[in-house]
């Protein structure tokens, strides 16, 4: 569907996967179908500027739907979106992802609010059309590193860990797994930050909220690594979604084992603090960990490293 609409439904597309799912189901693995990971077709980014652009919620919808009746027979785990915070921050707020728009400040807000429409529409969809026998689950896949407060005897550290938690995961599972809605310590740090204007974090409507709040049937995760975080409000004043939290990051370089990756430090308790913190903030749903593992340097088979990790 190159151009986000059935008219340019790609039938060697539609052949490939059926018989990728069916050589699954014949290896008696269970397939869990992704519907989107950071790939929108350019078409719908050149014409509607992507998902700053809520057409896109009804655009997806149709995408969906097209894939709940070409492959809905056979394949019972959905996931929605993987990763939204990648397409919010990276794609539309530091550019360092596709489709590489630079404007931290208001664009992440704009797609974050778009994405979790587009995911909530697809689950209703799947639940009220297609789930016939009521056997299917359908779900997002967020990602999320675990924030460690720099000082847990400085209470302005331990709020910064929370903050820095709610901007990255809670930014989605709040509507999704409590009440509709953005987290309350989000809305509170972004009326600090809205100057003379309005805020920048768009709001839902009270009959959003409803369509919104529950459009789950687990929660999937994916993690990689923790960081430290002290409260930092200084030189925080161009508006970004980073400098919104008013928090500074750092890895414990000296005491955490590195990896393949600049970003990826090996902390095996920060992974169990995060989903302790998903059981206590989300009802303790079922956790469905879709990524995870570390990178590593030496191109060995011999990776003992990883029992740690």
């Amino acid at each position: 569907m190159a151009d986000g609409t059935n008219m340019t439904l790609n039938q060697d597309g539609v052949d490939y996967y059926n018989r990728l799912i069916d050589a699954l189901l014949r290896g008696n693995i269970t397939p869990m179908v992704t519907l989107y990971h950071w790939d929108l077709p350019q078409d719908l980014q050149d014409k509607y500027d992507g998902w700053v652009n809520e057409s896109l919620v009804k655009l997806f919808d149709d995408y969906a739907r097209e894939c709940f009746r070409l492959f809905g027979d056979r394949v019972k785990l959905w996931i929605t979106i993987n990763e939204p915070w990648v397409v919010s921050w990276k794609g539309y707020g530091s550019g360092t992802s596709a489709p590489g728009i630079k404007d931290p400040g208001r664009s992440p807000y704009l797609a974050t609010h778009t994405l979790i429409k587009a995911h909530a529409r697809a689950y209703h969809s799947y639940h009220d059309d297609f789930n016939h026998d009521k056997t299917g689950k359908i779900s997002i896949t967020l990602n999320g590193d675990w924030k460690e407060a720099a000082n847990k005897s400085n209470p302005q550290d331990v709020l910064a860990a929370e903050t820095a938690q709610q901007f990255m995961v809670g930014w989605f599972a709040h509507p999704i797994y409590v009440n509709g809605d953005y987290p309350q310590v989000m809305k509170v740090q972004m009326e600090k930050k809205k100057g003379s204007g309005e805020s920048r974090l768009p709001t839902f409507t009270n009959e959003e909220k409803l369509n919104i709040k529950g459009t789950h049937d687990f929660f999937g995760f994916n993690h990689y690594t923790t960081q430290l975080v002290r409260h930092n409000s200084t030189g925080r004043s161009v508006s970004s979604w980073e400098n919104d939290q008013d928090v500074g990051e750092y890895y414990n370089t000296k005491d955490w084992p590195s990896s393949g990756a600049t970003w990826l430090y090996v902390v095996p308790w920060g992974f169990r603090n995060l989903l302790n913190w998903i059981k206590t903030n989300y009802n303790n749903p079922p956790v469905l960990v879709t990524e995870n593992g570390m990178s590593d340097r030496n191109s060995s088979l011999q990776d003992d490293h990883r029992i740690y990790y």
